[in-house]
């Protein structure tokens, strides 16, 4: 089924239907290389997520669970698959080589999020 059908159906039926843009990044050169780019790396996300094009991102462990083996997961919101893979692109780490990306899209219909806010501690919670 194509994608825009698939989309279709699942706002039809009342679902969310939130289309979202997943980069699954992999290193591609040694750790040092890796570790030279991470200062632009997060400045990079951290203005992308001021402009609200950046859901969440953060490392993911191997198949167990244990071990961080250097992948990495980075939500965009963006208007297609097109814009998401030039901001990915854009991405420091991307941009010298030292990771590779590959992008999908994701609907988001079901699921949840808390959010809470303490007002006297000033804190915020999210879970």
């Amino acid at each position: 089924m194509k994608w825009t059908d698939y989309h279709q159906q699942a706002k039809e039926r009342g679902a969310l239907a939130l289309e979202l843009f997943v980069a699954q990044s992999v290193p591609a050169k040694g750790p040092e290389d890796v570790k030279a780019s991470l200062a632009a790396h997060l400045a990079y996300q951290a203005e992308l997520e001021e402009q609200g094009q950046l859901a969440f991102a953060g490392p993911m462990s191997d198949e167990t669970g244990e071990l961080m083996q250097g992948m990495g997961m980075i939500i965009y919101r963006a208007d297609s698959l097109e814009t998401a893979n030039a901001l990915a692109a854009a991405d420091p780490m991307h941009k010298s080589g030292a990771r590779t990306f590959t992008m999908r899209r994701w609907m988001i219909n079901e699921g949840s999020l808390t959010l809470s806010v303490g007002l006297s501690k000033n804190t915020v919670d999210l879970s």
